[in-house]
């Protein structure tokens, strides 16, 4: 696994911008990039088991490694779930068990300045190269729509 670096500076505040990554009403909108229907289903308390799904029964099995609210959010992800059954103990899924994705928000004079790390395979660097920056391009705007609503 190689490690993949994306980052963006966002005219609101580390709090508007973590509410738009983790809210209830906004993660689905910003993560539909990688999967129409996105889902998740956790509590995002350290040590908690989080289901990311794609609407169709598909997806991550993970846990919440490390959250420091407004700051910091690991993410390891353990095994995955295909039609609705998981599997976190197959030979393709032990290659990349333990795979993290760490969010970090640091407060730039106002703005936040939001660095995604993550652990990648060979066969998903070319997908997360083209869709990280797309993902990022809409936490940018749905924050900034937040921090700056039009009258």
């Amino acid at each position: 696994m190689e490690k993949q670096t994306f980052n963006i500076v966002i005219d609101a505040s580390p709090e508007q911008v973590w509410d738009v990554l983790f809210g209830e009403s906004t993660y689905p909108q910003w993560t539909s990039v990688f999967a129409e229907g996105s889902t998740v289903e956790t509590d995002w308390q350290e040590g908690t088991k989080t289901l990311f799904l794609d609407g169709k029964g598909n997806g991550m099995v993970s846990v919440i490694d490390r959250n420091i609210p407004n700051q910091f959010l690991s993410i390891r992800h353990i095994g995955e779930i295909k039609n609705g059954v998981e599997d976190l103990n197959s030979e393709s899924v032990q290659s990349w068990a333990g795979a993290l994705e760490n969010y970090t928000l640091k407060n730039l004079d106002g703005k936040t300045e939001l660095l995604i790390e993550i652990d990648v395979t060979e066969d998903f660097k070319d997908y997360f190269l083209d869709t990280w920056p797309k993902a990022l391009s809409r936490v940018k705007e749905l924050s900034e729509k937040q921090a700056h609503p039009v009258s």
